[in-house]
């Protein structure tokens, strides 16, 4: 866990960052320059954007993970990192002639509910471009154990930039349509940029060698497709589906809010994920079992932990929070609380799925998160109308939590590895004492200085028990460094 401890801590060190600055922007910034239906705009379009993403990028960022490290030759390796650049090209020209002769119709169909979906169409496609190539380059990054730089672009870069606009577009600099041109250009640099990167690491030497399994290479890549689209949809459909079913955009601004704030949850495992999965797929492809269930258990704890104390300040600091952005985003409350559960779910799995994902055994995944998205999908439909945005929370919170079960126990059944220790079960009872005694108890001062106090509080009181009970080896460790350093 030597350096995915240290490249880690730095990527979480970004994450954070990318987040804090995040915040600002979707907590203040976009609630006080942008009209709501706008921010919601905003909000759809970058959605949609990263639902179709998979399908512009052919798989390839996963397919470089997995396969990198069974090319042992130069010729070989040079041949299918060529392959790796040139595929997703198959896929974006026929869609870019496919939006260029149909576009009247598809905006039509998108902006039946909402007419100002109809004029950012283009948008939308350009940064589903922009996001595909971007996470093909941090895959050229990763293979080689380089995921910092990376992980600074996809967290901080685009944070900043679209924090300078909404400042520019507040001060007049820009007009509204130049911000949401901005935005596309913003992820059309952060994936030029990243490319350079990741070229100055491994520069590619263009060769259309022949590639050895290419077969399965292209199955491997056709699935994964499958497995980007439903991972992407966990996360963003319901934003795209409430664009159809409610009036206004609005509702989707109180959403993304709501979402916002419970995925500061996912924060450590996505800065652990970019190491966790080339690590998975080297012990995968080594057959070794032992260290490849060492990383499960290990990163399971260490997940929970951190995830757990950042779930407690969420919930517990939520209705003053909601007091310090606009009470009208507060109708967010009960998402923020279904959304921060299934986060939670999602850091307690630790190394899961790149474990199944780098494995033999990710078509049968594929077919089950395909059942999940069409479940999610009809309880979207039914929910949304009736429940508004709860209903769209509700409809997440019962896939999620349908899908990472069912991950759970075939990892169990065909590895024999399972994350859980008696340690998991007395975090588990650490935070579900922590929220009952914190939840309604509150300071009776400014919410910032109510957030403040009890943040402090619940984050030493926390740590003490983690610490003196030694619930984590390597979260003990960390804490043993710190206090050396002081």
């Amino acid at each position: 866990m030597g350096v995915v401890a240290i490249q880690s801590f730095k990527n979480i060190v970004s994450t954070y960052l990318g987040f804090f600055i995040g915040a600002i922007n979707t907590l203040f910034l976009y609630t006080e320059f942008l009209t709501d239906d706008y921010y919601g705009m905003v909000g759809y379009m970058l959605s949609l954007a990263y639902v179709i993403m998979p399908l512009m990028s052919f798989g390839m960022h996963n397919t470089l993970v997995k396969f990198y490290s069974t090319f042992k030759t130069r010729v070989a390796l040079n041949s299918f990192l060529t392959l790796m650049l040139v595929l997703p090209f198959c896929i974006i020209l026929p869609l870019i002639c496919i939006v260029y002769f149909s576009y009247d119709t598809i905006a039509a169909f998108l902006s039946s509910k909402n007419e100002i979906i109809k004029g950012y169409l283009w948008h939308t496609f350009i940064i589903a471009i922009a996001l595909a190539y971007f996470e093909v380059f941090f895959a050229w990054a990763k293979v080689q154990m380089q995921t910092v730089f990376g992980n600074f672009m996809k967290e901080v870069f685009h944070r900043v930039c679209s924090m300078l606009l909404l400042f520019a577009l507040h001060f007049k600099i820009i007009s509204l349509e130049q911000f949401m041109a901005g935005l596309v250009v913003i992820y059309v640099l952060r994936m030029l940029v990243m490319s350079v990167y990741a070229f100055s690491i491994k520069l590619p030497v263009i060769t259309f060698g022949k590639v050895s399994g290419l077969n399965s290479i292209l199955k491997y890549s056709a699935l994964i497709i499958v497995a980007g689209l439903i991972a992407t949809q966990l996360l963003d459909i319901d934003k795209v589906m409430m664009g159809q079913y409610l009036n206004p955009m609005r509702n989707i601004a109180y959403y993304n809010v709501a979402i916002f704030i419970s995925t500061v949850i996912a924060v450590p495992q996505r800065a652990m994920h970019q190491l966790l999965s080339p690590m998975s797929a080297k012990y995968l492809n080594d057959r070794d079992f032992n260290s490849l269930e060492d990383l499960y258990k290990r990163s399971s704890l260490s997940l929970f932990v951190v995830g757990g104390l950042i779930f407690l300040l969420i919930i517990l600091n939520i209705n003053q929070l909601y007091l310090l952005i606009d009470t009208e985003y507060s109708v967010g409350l009960y998402v923020v609380l279904l959304i921060s559960v299934s986060k939670l779910y999602d850091s307690l799995l630790g190394s899961n799925n790149a474990i199944l994902f780098n494995s033999d055994y990710y078509r049968f995944v594929l077919i089950i998160g395909v059942v999940i998205i069409a479940i999610m999908v009809l309880l979207n439909i039914v929910l949304i109308p009736m429940c508004g945005i709860n209903g769209a929370a509700i409809a997440t919170f019962i896939a999620v939590f349908l899908y990472n079960t069912i991950k759970l126990y075939f990892v169990y059944r065909k590895f024999k590895l399972f994350p859980f220790t008696m340690a998991t079960f007395k975090i588990g009872l650490l935070l579900l004492t922590s929220a009952l005694l914190f939840y309604f108890w509150e300071f009776s001062f400014h919410p910032i200085v109510n957030i403040g106090l009890k943040s402090i509080l619940i984050t030493v009181l926390y740590t003490i028990v983690i610490y003196r009970f030694n619930l984590s080896d390597d979260i003990s460790r960390v804490i043993k460094k710190l206090i050396k350093l002081k």
